[in-house]
């Protein structure tokens, strides 16, 4: 991964704080696509409940986007058992909070205005991929 961070870095328009962008994008990517698959083959395979199928998407999603934010975005080397507690906390906290934003796009799409729940997942997925990056920027991760 080092070999690769340094070519995309070897770009005369590229930093590093475009690189951790670049990096949440796809590893964002990665756990949208995670999220979304996971919520399709429970709602729609196995006919659960929106919301049901939008807290398990959720809880395998987080588990991904843990992992691979902690060490390929925002790289962060804190290994202490203090430090991974807080990092751990932080984040899962302020997942939660992009949860109630997922359950209440998901609300306002499917329930209020009939759309379809795949189509709504993807919205409510938009929605908490940007407050996710603040959060994880600001919040969570910082140096």
């Amino acid at each position: 991964m080092d070999r690769l961070k340094q070519r995309i870095l070897a770009f005369s328009f590229m930093n590093k704080e475009r690189y951790a962008i670049l990096m949440y994008l796809v590893m964002g990517g990665f756990t949208t696509a995670i999220n979304i698959l996971v919520f399709w083959v429970f709602n729609a395979i196995l006919g659960m409940n929106y919301s049901i199928a939008t807290i398990i998407a959720w809880i395998v999603s987080v588990l991904f986007a843990y992992v691979s934010n902690k060490l390929y975005v925002f790289e962060s080397k804190n290994r202490t058992l203090n430090t991974l507690i807080r990092e751990i906390v932080s984040f899962v906290s302020f997942r939660l909070l992009s949860l109630l934003m997922d359950l209440a796009v998901m609300y306002i799409c499917v329930s209020l205005f009939d759309m379809n729940a795949l189509m709504a997942k993807i919205v409510a997925n938009i929605v908490v991929l940007v407050a996710n990056y603040a959060f994880s920027k600001w919040f969570i991760f910082r140096k």
